[in-house]
């Protein structure tokens, strides 16, 4: 995809992912917001004709929007089987009207999808490493080709997502990522990494979880590989995470080194009681990046991440 002129749309362009791509990618590839804030939502097919099945100057749709809020996809969960198991014209006025995990992020995507295929664009779909149970990570990390086993309700909607993508006979990429931060404070949402420098800036004892794995990424790192990506015209499941897994509790000790903060004020948990209560996280998300940095992808470290914050 040499044309620097390439236009996109990048539905949720304004939430914390997409924003930072939008701006750093808007002189090789511009990208046009649809969300709810401009007046577009997925769930209205009417809506997603208008702007994208009838349009002919963008060529790529990026898919950042979805829900991403874990204990509140896994509340919807009994609502959304219950609608499933009913009428399909009863399902489409639920899904229409709700935006429940499974109305935003399959009934949604299947929307994008069929008017992705009207207008003949490719579709980039942004998931999660929440596909995978994190029970038992293979050596390395997952893999693109490692099989999903999502445990909670938001891992299987966007799973779900994943396989109408794949199915759909599109150009497309799946992209999945895990625990994105920027390198400034994004106002309408803090990431993990602003809210735990929120926290120790209080100067007030905290705690962590110290026995479960993560994969940070940095979100510049993010954005050029869906710029690498699209450049080279790639097909197909990468994924796009950090070059390292961690514990939180180690996450934020080296906040507090890098940013002078006292680590003593930062105490260890369990994610078993942490959670408690909770929707089901993967316990170790140990996610393979080799896939996207063959192609000369820089993908930082935590580390090295966060000593580029502003």
């Amino acid at each position: 995809m040499k044309n620097k002129q390439t236009k996109i749309f990048g539905i949720g362009a304004s939430g914390l992912i997409g924003s930072r791509v939008a701006e750093l990618l808007a002189d090789s590839y511009p990208i046009t917001n649809l969300s709810l804030e401009t007046g577009f939502d997925i769930r209205k097919s009417e809506l997603v004709d208008r702007e994208i099945g009838q349009d002919a100057e963008h060529s790529v749709v990026i898919l950042f929007s979805a829900k991403t809020d874990v204990d509140g996809c896994e509340k919807d969960k009994e609502k959304d089987q219950a609608v499933l198991q009913g009428d399909k014209s009863d399902q489409e006025a639920f899904f229409r009207d709700n935006p429940t995990a499974w109305a935003i992020n399959v009934f949604g995507t299947q929307n994008v999808v069929d008017f992705c295929r009207k207008a003949h664009k490719k579709l980039v779909y942004i998931s999660t490493d929440f596909v995978f149970n994190g029970n038992n990570p293979p050596p390395g990390g997952y893999k693109e080709t490692d099989a999903a086993s999502p445990t909670s309700w938001y891992g299987q909607t966007k799973y779900e997502g994943e396989k109408i993508v794949e199915q759909s006979g599109l150009d497309y990429l799946i992209i999945r990522t895990a625990f994105p931060y920027r390198p400034d404070v994004f106002a309408l949402k803090k990431d993990f990494v602003h809210i735990f420098l929120g926290l120790l800036e209080k100067k007030q004892p905290f705690q962590v979880v110290a026995d479960a794995l993560i994969t940070p990424t940095f979100v510049d790192d993010f954005a050029m590989a869906i710029k690498n990506l699209l450049d080279r015209d790639s097909l197909g499941i990468f994924h796009v995470v950090g070059s390292q897994s961690l514990t939180a509790y180690d996450a934020v000790l080296l906040l507090a080194k890098q940013f002078g903060f006292d680590p003593l004020l930062v105490g260890k948990n369990t994610a078993a009681a942490f959670y408690q209560g909770r929707a089901s996280r993967p316990f170790h998300s140990v996610i393979n990046n080799a896939k996207i940095q063959t192609l000369g992808v820089k993908m930082r470290t935590f580390a090295e991440g966060i000593s580029l914050l502003l």
